[in-house]
C-alpha cells in the first residue's frame, strides 16, 4: 500500500493555539493520521500521512475549514513504507524556530517567488542565493552557486546573517534570494531580512519539495538529493526515497559508503559521531538497537505513546 505524504504550513495569527491543536488532534485521530503537527500563535506547520489517501484529503478539508487556515501551502508526496509511526501534535511559541519572536511573516515578509520563476531569479548576476536549511541537509543537495551558512540549527541563522556585514549598499542593491525544504524557514528568514533592512528579499514558494513537484528534472538547477524529517531521509527531484539512509546515534544522513567503514555501527554511531559519542553512549546506544530489533522480531513497534499533545515549549 502506498501512503501518501504532505507537508503544510501557514503563518497566520492564532488566539487560542491549545484549543486549535486539540481539536486538530481528535479529528486526525479519528481518521488515523501520522505525522507531526506544530500549532503556536504564528501558524501552524507539520507533515502528515496516511496509507488512505482519502483520509489524508479529509484531513486537510478539515484543518482548511478552521478559521484562518484556507490556503494552506501544500508539498505532496509519497512513500512505499509509512514514514511515520504516530501522531504527534505540538504546541510551541515558534513553529519554527529562528529563537526571536519579534520575527513574524504575519508582520513583515519578503515576496513569494514560484517555481517556474524560480530559475530565472537566481541565475541572475546581481542575485546572492542563500540555503536556509542546516549544514547536514546542504550536504546531500543544494541549488547550484548558492551559499552555505553552515548553521546548525536555523537559530544560528539571525548571527550568521550579521556575521557576514552586510553593506547599506548591498543591502539596497543586491537580490536575496532564499530557499530551504517546504517553504516556511525561508519565509521566515525573509522576514528577518527585511527587518534588518534588506530591500530586495524573495523566497522559494512552497520550498524545494514544490519545485520538484513543479519543474521538470532536465530544466532542474538542483544537485543531489532533499533532506526530509521523516523515514524515508531524502527525497530525489521525482520525489521518490533517496538513496540516504539514517544514523539513529546522531541523526545525520549516511551513505553505503559510510556504512562499510569501521566507524559505522548500525543503530549506534557513523563516520560523523563516532568520535564524539562516549564508550557509555554507544553502549546505551546498542541497548536500545537490541530493543528495536527485539521489537520488529514481534512484529511491535519500539515507539512510546502512539498518539500525543504535547505542551507549549521551545
Amino acid at each position: 500500500m502506498m501512503n501518501k505524504i504532505v507537508a503544510l504550513y501557514k503563518f497566520v495569527d492564532i488566539k487560542d493555539p491549545e484549543f486549535i491543536s486539540e481539536k486538530i488532534r481528535n479529528k486526525l485521530d479519528e481518521l488515523n493520521i501520522y505525522g507531526t503537527i506544530l500549532i503556536g500563535h504564528e501558524g501552524i506547520n507539520g507533515t502528515i500521512s496516511s496509507g488512505i489517501h482519502q483520509n489524508l484529503l479529509n484531513a486537510l478539508k478539515f484543518i482548511e475549514s478552521i478559521n484562518g487556515f484556507d490556503n494552506l501551502d501544500l508539498k505532496f508526496s509519497q512513500s512505499e513504507k509509512r514514514p511515520f509511526v504516530r501522531l504527534k501534535v505540538k504546541l510551541k511559541k515558534e513553529i519554527v524556530t529562528i529563537g526571536d519572536t519579534s520575527i513574524n511573516p504575519n508582520n513583515l515578509v519578503g515576496e513569494y517567488v514560484n517555481p517556474h520563476e524560480w530559475n530565472k531569479l537566481i541565475t541572475e548576476d546581481d542575485t546572492l542565493i542563500i540555503d536556509t536549511r542546516n549544514e547536514y541537509e546542504c550536504s546531500i543537495g543544494t541549488f547550484k552557486n548558492s551559499i552555505n551558512p553552515k548553521t546548525n540549527t536555523f537559530r544560528e541563522f539571525p548571527n550568521w546573517i550579521k556575521a557576514q556585514k552586510f553593506s547599506e549598499e548591498d543591502k539596497k542593491e543586491k537580490k536575496i534570494a532564499m530557499f530551504c525544504t517546504g517553504g516556511i524557514r525561508c519565509e521566515k528568514a525573509s522576514s528577518l531580512m527585511k527587518k534588518e533592512g534588506f530591500e530586495n528579499v524573495y523566497h522559494l514558494k512552497g520550498g524545494i519539495l514544490k519545485y520538484f513537484e513543479s519543474v521538470n528534472e532536465d530544466d532542474s538547477l538542483w544537485s543531489g538529493e532533499c533532506f526530509v524529517f521523516d523515514d524515508r531521509v531524502s527525497v530525489d527531484q521525482n520525489l521518490k526515497k533517496g538513496s540516504y539512509d539514517m544514523c539513529h546515534g546522531c541523526r545525520m544522513p549516511i551513505t553505503s559508503e559510510d556504512k562499510k567503514t569501521d566507524k559505522y555501527i548500525r543503530g549506534v554511531a557513523c563516520p560523523s559521531c563516532f568520535d564524539k559519542t562516549t564508550e557509555e553512549q554507544k553502549n546505551r546506544y546498542m541497548s536500545r538497537q537490541k530493543q528495536v530489533d527485539l521489537a520488529k522480531k514481534r512484529n511491535q513497534k519500539h515507539i512510546g505513546p502512539k498518539k500525543e499533545v504535547q505542551n507549549l515549549k521551545s
